[in-house]
């Protein structure tokens, strides 16, 4: 008995600083009714509405190859209508030809004081899922951030917002996974990437009780109402997570939570942000947590009458000006 003793009182410090270390970010989130939508907002929502329901509304990825390649014309059709230089990285999977698709701003200035930072999302459907949530939602940010940032005109930092192929099963985390070609190349030609932001399945929000669930052991101490937006990253990953959280939680009034844990949690490195994780760039993973709240992950059922677009609005004009503050 006294050594059980001894060893419950050396645990209480360890988890409390495991805790700290874990799950305590910078700034509050928000809490209680969300304020009036601004005019930005209220035109986002069914600009995003459009893009999920052109991409997303049927599944879309190598055994779907027509509609994988229709998704990816509407993003390259849609971007070059905003007025940007759009570029492909082509490759070849199980003998057909998909591609990452980007758009860049380049900043007025030259010189190896340049850094990069990168937006991503995959753009690609699980099975037979339409993935409006996963990831047409997430798609649908990245073409609209596109538009938002247009006017930024950055002097030291270069921005990329690409659109990545191949992040589903059976390729993700597998050479042939998009964003993992895409890190390689990056870090190949070694480019100075700050760190790279990953929208994975960011439409969906319940105010129901109970309606959020975690991996083990984060039910203990995290919200149960699945009403937030979650900034995930590894543990090499902990000061850009505070940083991003910070930011966001100072520009937008809208519920979040943010952590790190180890990659083998469940949940945590299910993204394209493991890809460049794994070439040694800081990532996070901005997140609704899909599967622990999505009740129609990668099914049939994730289909684009189940979002909420004016919280993926809101979400999207927070990621904004993230950016803009990353890119000052």
């Amino acid at each position: 008995m006294r050594w059980l003793i001894v060893l419950i009182v050396a645990l209480i410090p360890l988890s409390m600083a495991g805790y700290w270390y874990s799950l305590a970010v910078p700034g509050r989130s928000h809490t209680g009714g969300l304020p009036p939508a601004t005019t930005d907002e209220t035109h986002l929502a069914p600009r995003l509405r459009r893009h999920v329901e052109t991409i997303a509304s049927t599944p879309h990825n190598i055994e779907h190859y027509a509609n994988l390649q229709a998704a990816a014309d509407y993003i390259e059709r849609t971007l070059a209508a905003l007025g940007y230089t759009v570029a492909s990285q082509p490759f070849t999977a199980d003998d057909v030809s998909v591609r990452n698709i980007e758009v860049v701003i380049e900043p007025s200035e030259r010189g190896s004081h340049v850094k990069t930072w990168v937006v991503g999302a995959h753009y690609d459907s699980a099975y037979d899922a339409p993935g409006a949530n996963d990831n047409g939602s997430g798609t649908a940010a990245v073409i609209e951030l596109a538009r938002l940032l247009k006017d930024h005109h950055p002097r030291t930092t270069r921005i990329r917002l690409v659109l990545f192929v191949n992040e589903e099963p059976p390729y993700f985390q597998t050479e042939d996974m998009g964003s993992l070609r895409y890190a390689a190349m990056l870090a190949e030609r070694k480019e100075p990437v700050a760190a790279m932001i990953s929208l994975e399945t960011i439409g969906y929000y319940s105010d129901k009780a109970g309606s959020q669930g975690y991996p083990p052991p984060f039910g203990l101490v995290l919200p149960r109402t699945g009403n937030f937006v979650s900034f995930v990253g590894m543990t090499g990953s902990r000061d850009f997570v505070h940083e991003v959280i910070a930011t966001f939680r100072r520009e937008i009034a809208f519920p979040s939570i943010g952590g790190v844990a180890p990659g083998f949690i469940p949940g945590i490195d299910w993204s394209d942000h493991w890809s460049f994780a794994e070439h040694g760039f800081k990532a996070l993973m901005v997140t609704d947590t899909a599967i622990f709240r999505y009740p129609h992950y990668h099914t049939r059922q994730d289909t684009p009458d189940k979002l909420d677009y004016e919280r993926l609005a809101r979400v999207t004009k927070g990621i904004e000006r993230v950016v803009r503050d990353l890119a000052r």
